[in-house]
C-alpha cells in the first residue's frame, strides 16, 4: 500500500508529512513574535483572518539557524482540527512511498531529530525522514 508525502527540506535533509495532514503550502508570511516564548515558537501568522501559531522546525530539530537572507516557506497542517504553520527551508513535491521502503529511525540520527520522526523511507535518490507532526508541534 502506498502513502503520499509532501516533501520539504531543512538544512539539506529531506523530510515528509503525510498529505492528509497538510492543509496548504505558502511562501513566507509576516510573523508577529510573542515575548517570553520558546525560540521554536516563531510567532503568530494572520492567514486570511485566521491567526495561526508558527513553529520553526529548525529550532525543534536543533538544526543551525536559517541564513538571514533566506525566507522560510510554510506548511500549514491540521493537528486536532487546528491549523498550525511549520517553517521549513524549501518545499519539494508530493511523493508516493511504499510500506516496504520504511525503516525505523537510523542509528546515525540522534537528539531531537530521532525523537521527532517516525522513521525513514529509502527513495532512489535520498532518505525521506517521516516527521511526527504531533510530537513536532508539542516539543
Amino acid at each position: 500500500m502506498s502513502t503520499q508525502f509532501v516533501t520539504f527540506t531543512l538544512d539539506d535533509r529531506s523530510y515528509g508529512i503525510e498529505v492528509g495532514a497538510v492543509q496548504e503550502v505558502l511562501r513566507g508570511l509576516p510573523r508577529t513574535r510573542i515575548p517570553l516564548t520558546p525560540s521554536a515558537l516563531a510567532g503568530l501568522i494572520n492567514l486570511r483572518g485566521q491567526v495561526l501559531t508558527a513553529i520553526d522546525l529548525r529550532e525543534q530539530l536543533a538544526l543551525p539557524p536559517r541564513p538571514a537572507d533566506h525566507d522560510p516557506m510554510l506548511i500549514v497542517i491540521r493537528v486536532a482540527g487546528e491549523p498550525v504553520a511549520l517553517l521549513v527551508d524549501t518545499i519539494g513535491s508530493v511523493v508516493d512511498v511504499e510500506a516496504d521502503q520504511f525503516e525505523p529511525p537510523p542509528d546515525t540520527l540522534s537528539g531531537p531529530t530521532r525523537n521527532l520522526i517516525h522513521g525513514a523511507y529509502k527513495l532512489a535518490d535520498r532518505l525521506l525522514l517521516s516527521l511526527d507532526v504531533d510530537r513536532a508541534i508539542a516539543a
